[in-house]
């Protein structure tokens, strides 16, 4: 697709009001053309094959059929970026997390109650993660994720590099794509690996049940943070979704302040927000790391960590599914190292492991 091309945008959910209100407001963006719209797969499928979208909007609650098998095949047979229009509730946010592993590349929350006004006043964040989308890497369903680790087959750090209690921490950002990116870096993360510290951009309702995905991938215990709680090497911490998490030294320990303030960068929870703290409390005994996101949340905070004697890296573009925020950090001069996604978790156990 060129850029001086429009974006071409299917949209696909069952109410016609949420169809004439996404088609209203992503029409106002010239570098978007709604091509069609459909009120169920099976008139989706026959419009994808005649309008050929670059993008396709997709409730994947709907009634006809299930919104989650229809993408799995469109991202077997016809591989597109999609951007999931979502409810936010608990059962939603489960179906959307499935969505994200299926392929899907970002998702928008349909408000509750009145979806007219509400979808308007989400108008510029989905113009600009269709059009995120539009430039984004989509791969085929029939990619193989990293292999989980076996604990029986992680090998032991020898005596002197084993990790010590507050010693190491761990801080990655990540947006669009990052559900299924933080995935693969802690399904190889070993049970004793150091504490991670983690941002995701995501909202509210989405937080515990992203939280519970992750801890089933991962040897390590995966949690929502709560304020005041130590921070522990074999775990991992994310912010209550729609609140900043930050790190902060108490004595000998870093523990975790979940704070309600006003957002940073659009973001509420931000990846400048941990990444700052993590500066500030840990210098040199962190190392930090940014994968796929849209945007540049981050990039100052992992430029932060750098300065104080952090290690730092992001994921490559050619593995991201969205090269905005690790771009960001790249052109700052915050990090020096790009890596494939696969190769990432064990970049920062060995980063870890030589702090001295």
């Amino acid at each position: 697709m060129s850029s001086a091309s429009p974006c071409r945008v299917l949209i696909v959910d069952d109410s016609a009001v949420v169809r004439q209100i996404l088609t209203e407001i992503l029409s106002r963006d010239p570098g978007i053309e709604v091509v069609g719209s459909a009120a169920d797969p099976l008139l989706a499928r026959d419009k994808i094959k005649r309008l050929n979208p670059d993008v396709m909007t997709l409730d994947v609650e709907m009634p006809r059929m299930d919104g989650l098998a229809f993408l799995e095949n469109v991202m077997r047979l016809r591989p597109m970026p999609v951007v999931m229009i979502s409810s936010l509730t608990e059962r939603g946010a489960d179906t959307t997390l499935q969505a994200l592993a299926l392929g899907a590349v970002d998702f928008v929350s349909k408000p509750k109650l009145d979806v007219a006004s509400g979808l308007q006043a989400y108008g510029e964040e989905i113009i600009a993660k269709v059009k995120a989308a539009s430039k984004a890497r989509v791969r085929p369903l029939a990619r193989t994720s990293a292999p989980r680790v076996d604990l029986e087959t992680t090998l032991p750090a020898p005596p002197a590099l084993r990790f010590r209690t507050t010693d190491r921490l761990i801080a990655i950002g990540a947006s669009a794509g990052g559900t299924e990116a933080l995935r693969v870096v802690l399904e190889q993360m070993p049970a004793d690996a150091p504490a991670i510290v983690l941002t995701q951009h995501i909202p509210a309702g989405f937080s515990r049940a992203f939280a519970e995905r992750l801890d089933r991938h991962s040897a390590m215990a995966v949690r929502e943070a709560s304020d005041g709680e130590a921070v522990l090497p074999g775990h991992a911490y994310l912010p209550p979704g729609g609140q900043h998490m930050r790190i902060i030294r108490d004595g000998a320990r870093w523990r975790c302040r979940i704070d309600d303030g006003p957002a940073v960068n659009r973001h509420k929870p931000a990846v400048d927000v941990l990444f700052r703290s993590v500066a500030q409390s840990a210098g040199g005994n962190a190392v930090g790391a940014i994968l796929t996101g849209m945007g540049d949340d981050g990039a100052r905070g992992l430029l932060e960590m750098s300065q104080a004697g952090a290690p730092t890296l992001v994921q490559d573009e050619a593995s991201s599914v969205v090269w905005g925020m690790p771009g960001a950090a790249m052109r700052l001069g915050a990090a020096k190292e790009a890596l494939p996604l696969e190769r990432i978790a064990q970049r920062l156990l060995d980063l870890a492991a030589q702090i001295a």
